[in-house]
């Protein structure tokens, strides 16, 4: 009787301590509210002011001879045809060496390997590797690529040392996607005596395709834009022709010189222009980032899509 008492007696002051708290975590929560929607809109207006600085000066610019053209001395017949084109070739070879090697060791961490401090040791190391300046892959590559391998300022060693770069960021999120992956679908498969491979191949991986597709075209929409690596290797700021093509005409039809061909890309290109006195070639560096930023985006777009239109497929 003293105890219920005791208890009627106190529960006005906890319900009044109860709502003070509640009143406090809503405020709390609308000024994050408020703060997130304010770094949102400031991030797309910054966006949004540097498209239209670069739309300006550049859509003028921007028709089929400047995607055709070779760069040149006289600003008004430049192009970036040895530039888009070196941007995919280099952009190939990151893809082919980075895709397999980065979702191979995803799955390896994640469904393989034991929970060790090896492997814990691992781990830290690929997270500290995605935040590693790009510059060092850089002089990593000058180092070991061109002069220990001899591989020379050539595709295959811009390509390699970019598919280092974002191979991190390729693990990562290979991880991250086969996580969000429920312990059920695994032990379903095992109880219908489906081996370990069986199971990732069959189940793990196709739930998990969203995410790692998303990962690997983020990643690639980084690599894509970078300048710093492919300047310490070596990349050339002016070139006026095409790397060899990669299907001839004669046995054994398919050449494989093209990667060790010199190259430049579009980063490279817009640094070269800009770096120039004559205001025409800032027109030219400003077309040529437009395109750059569209293919970023673009690559972001595709990464968004493919992400909401897996995860509308899902069906636990």
């Amino acid at each position: 009787m003293e105890a219920s008492i005791t208890t009627n007696s106190t529960s006005p002051e906890l319900l009044a301590i109860d709502k003070n708290q509640l009143h406090r975590r809503q405020l709390v929560n609308s000024l994050f509210l408020v703060l997130g929607m304010l770094t949102l809109f400031f991030s797309i207006l910054v966006l949004l002011a540097l498209i239209w600085d670069l739309a300006s000066s550049g859509v003028p610019r921007l028709n089929k001879d400047f995607f055709t053209h070779f760069p040149s001395r006289w600003p008004e017949k430049a192009g970036i045809l040895s530039a888009w084109v070196g941007s995919f070739c280099v952009m190939g070879v990151t893809a082919l060496c980075t895709i397999p090697l980065g979702i191979a060791a995803g799955v390896y961490l994640e469904e393989y390997a034991r929970k060790s401090w090896f492997s814990s040791l691992i781990e830290l190391n690929i997270i500290n590797l995605a935040g590693v300046p790009s510059i060092i892959f850089g002089l990593m590559a000058l180092g070991f690529f061109v002069q220990k391998l001899d591989f020379g300022q050539s595709i295959l060693t811009a390509g390699l040392t970019l598919g280092l770069m974002v191979l991190p960021i390729v693990i990562v999120t290979t991880r991250e996607a086969i996580r969000t992956i429920p312990n059920a679908i695994r032990e379903a498969a095992y109880a219908l005596g489906a081996s370990q491979w069986q199971t990732i191949k069959h189940h793990i991986l196709p739930y998990s395709s969203g995410g790692i597709l998303t990962g690997i075209i983020i990643s690639l929409s980084r690599a894509i834009g970078e300048t710093a690596p492919l300047i310490t290797i070596g990349a050339l700021t002016f070139i006026a022709f095409l790397p060899t093509p990669p299907v001839q005409e004669i046995w054994p039809f398919i050449s494989f010189q093209w990667l060790k061909d010199p190259f430049t890309v579009m980063p490279i290109q817009m640094f070269n222009w800009i770096s120039k006195p004559e205001s025409e070639f800032h027109v030219n560096a400003a077309a040529t980032g437009i395109v750059l930023l569209g293919m970023t985006l673009l690559m972001n777009a595709v990464a968004i899509f493919i992400r909401y239109r897996f995860r509308a497929k899902m069906k636990w």
